[in-house]
């Protein structure tokens, strides 16, 4: 039941993060097509004039500052950053007032060799213009959302854009400083186009990452954060209850079989990810994640080399085994900690509900320890006991035989 709830909360907290409202109704106009973008629960609506090749869109973002900037951009050689022509929306310094105002983002922007100052654009811009949700009334803060509206016109028979957009913490005077770089943020590009309303394989790709990176977070969290946990604890605790017999140990091995199993599909998904983002590193998430694989391995191993109870090596395998079986423990539940930070998850529902789980957890065992040592103490107190009144009797039948 513990394990169902943590999966049923982050199974929907991931799927509420990674998939945005769409809609091609705003205050303002109602536009043919709408699309969710991969990251930062952005979302576009656009119409395209074929007869002119004008383009009318209108970008839905949100601040994570009240003194950061929302923008996006349209690159008209590649699918990057670099090159983008960019309308950068945030809070006028002197007025506090929202303001927008175009930018041209340059190799020295990404270098942060010089500030990003405010230029025309070489674009056929024809207007732009950019207004909180909730009207005049609405302040900017965190969480406020944007929405910045442009009409441009498109070389002639060239109806795929590249499509860039992204958001910052503060604005120095007029120049947006760099935006955070996780994994969602440097990914905030996509290929569309504008005529079909299609996918491109830009942002198909983008999707199947998102979906791989549910699944490694939910399989890894439920393997190495969840159910590893409980196979310890299982060994722990109901080894020495007599009535259980030899079921301790089948518990045991079959819950730490399943999670590494579990856990080894997750390694794999974890592997695949890295393969298709080569620009995006995550050291330590992968170091505690090759780190508690080869433990896990080690562990699996160690079964086809257990010494029976009368060997005089069983010792030294027992002692071995625990060290590397609650280092492997330790380990899964760091590395799930720093995957949520990975995932930018820090602050959300999902950490909270592993955390409330891990908590119950955690509880349990300490019920379990108290029991223990109650029962250890009672039983000690008992064999005391009975070793008293054996010396007791027996001195009294000596003296006894004696006279």
């Amino acid at each position: 039941m513990l394990l169902l709830l943590f999966l049923s909360l982050l199974c929907s907290h991931f799927y509420s993060t990674s998939s945005a409202h769409c809609t091609t109704i705003t205050a303002t106009k109602t536009f043919q097509k709408c699309m969710t973008l991969p990251t930062q629960q952005a979302s576009m609506a656009w119409t395209f004039h074929s007869h002119n090749a004008t383009l009318d869109l209108c970008f839905f973002g949100t601040f994570i500052s009240p003194s950061g900037w929302v923008g996006w951009g349209i690159n008209p050689s590649s699918p990057e950053m670099t090159g983008t022509r960019a309308l950068v929306a945030f809070p006028d310094p002197n007025s506090g007032q929202l303001v927008l105002l175009p930018y041209i983002l340059d190799p020295t922007v990404k270098l942060q060799k010089t500030q990003l100052l405010s230029r025309p654009l070489d674009i056929h811009l024809i207007s732009s213009s950019a207004t909180l949700y909730g009207g005049k009334l609405a302040t900017i803060h965190n969480g406020a959302t944007i929405q910045i509206y442009a009409t441009l016109k498109l070389e002639a028979n060239k109806t795929k854009i590249h499509y860039v957009w992204n958001r910052g913490l503060y604005v120095q005077g007029y120049s947006p400083t760099i935006h955070p770089t996780s994994s969602n943020d440097l990914s905030s590009i996509a290929t569309i186009d504008v005529l079909f309303g299609s996918e491109s394989e830009a942002v198909q790709h983008d999707i199947n990452i998102r979906r791989l990176k549910i699944a490694h977070a939910v399989i890894n969290a439920a393997a190495w954060g969840v159910l590893l946990p409980i196979g310890a604890v299982v060994a722990r605790y109901m080894r020495h209850i007599q009535a259980v017999g030899p079921a301790w140990f089948y518990g045991h091995a079959g819950v730490q079989l399943f999670a590494f199993s579990l856990g080894s599909a997750g390694f794999g998904i974890g592997i695949r990810l890295g393969e298709l983002s080569p620009g995006v590193v995550y050291g330590l998430h992968r170091k505690l994640g090759f780190a508690a694989f080869c433990l896990g391995a080690l562990q699996t191993l160690a079964l086809l080399f257990r010494p029976k109870s009368t060997n005089k090596f069983r010792k030294y395998w027992k002692s071995y085994h625990h060290f590397v079986g609650y280092a492997c423990v330790v380990l899964g539940v760091v590395n799930v900690f720093q995957g949520f930070e990975v995932m930018g998850e820090g602050n959300s529902y999902a950490k909270l509900g592993y955390c409330l789980s891990l908590s119950t957890l955690l509880g349990i065992c300490i019920a379990l320890e108290v029991n223990s040592w109650v029962l250890f103490c009672r039983k000690s107190k008992e064999e005391k006991m009975k070793r008293e009144g054996i010396l007791i009797g027996g001195s009294d039948k000596g003296s006894g035989f004696l006279n």
